[in-house]
């Protein structure tokens, strides 16, 4: 088993995916963002490459439905109903819906992995979840950190780090290419204090500028739940529903 991180998407074109294990990060906000939406009853979130693809994407969805959220520079984009704020994402506002996402980073990346045969979406809340499932798999896997505006991000290479750390943890012998090393080691460097790094990454000193600065507390906790979303066929349910949605199709 080898692990590889990519630390921003525009280093790969979107054909390297085929037929690959790939996990998207994009810790600050939207990879934490989509697990809390799915925990909280979203019945599956379809992440764009373009407002304007959102915006055609919602048109031909059923209307009271579907929502469109994301944002564009941290805030809520104009004609969306919610923005990129996990604190948004409410059961009561989302429960059973469609839910068509657009950022200015994680959507991205995520299409971007589109080719691959497992696109799992990870953040510092489902890291342990997420190290399992691909221990349990056991391929070699491609760690895809979404970046900011197409350069290194602190915060996403320290959760890829983390989660190779955990992997190594859970299994013996795995190779590591030169980045991947180089984020376990920066994880140890700097991810004892998960939050003070947050605040401290230069996304996260925008985020605070803009009013989000519970968003950063919240993206920081580790290990807050189980649940695994998977991007397949152009939407992210969460792993088990897709399993079963497998085995009720094959019967």
């Amino acid at each position: 088993m080898k692990i590889n991180v990519i630390i921003s998407p525009p280093n790969v074109d979107e054909l390297y995916f085929t037929g690959k294990t790939t996990v998207i990060i994009d810790v600050l906000r939207a990879t934490t963002t989509i697990t809390t939406a799915l925990i909280n009853g979203a019945k599956e979130i379809v992440p764009v490459s373009s407002v304007e693809f959102a915006m055609k994407a919602s048109g031909s969805m059923f209307g009271g439905q579907t929502l469109l959220g994301g944002e564009r520079n941290t805030k809520k984009i104009d004609g969306f109903n919610l923005g990129n704020s996990p604190f948004e994402y409410k059961s009561e506002t989302i429960s059973g819906k469609s839910i068509i996402l657009f950022t200015s980073n994680g959507s991205k990346a995520i299409v971007k992995s589109k080719f691959s045969e497992h696109s799992i979406i990870c953040s510092f809340h489902n890291l342990t979840a997420v190290a399992k499932y691909l221990v349990e798999l056991n391929n070699n896997v491609e760690i895809l950190c979404s970046g900011r505006n197409g350069v290194f991000s602190l915060e996403d290479t320290i959760c890829a780090g983390k989660l190779v750390t955990e992997i190594t943890s859970l299994k013996e012998g795995i190779e590591l290419t030169d980045s991947s090393l180089a984020a376990l080691t920066l994880a140890k460097s700097l991810g004892k204090n998960l939050k003070k790094m947050l605040m401290e990454s230069e996304h996260g000193k925008i985020l605070v500028e803009n009013g989000f600065e519970e968003d950063i507390k919240y993206c920081s906790k580790l290990n807050t739940t189980d649940v695994i979303p998977v991007f397949s066929n152009n939407v992210i349910k969460i792993l088990n529903i897709i399993k079963s949605e497998v085995t009720t199709t094959s019967e």
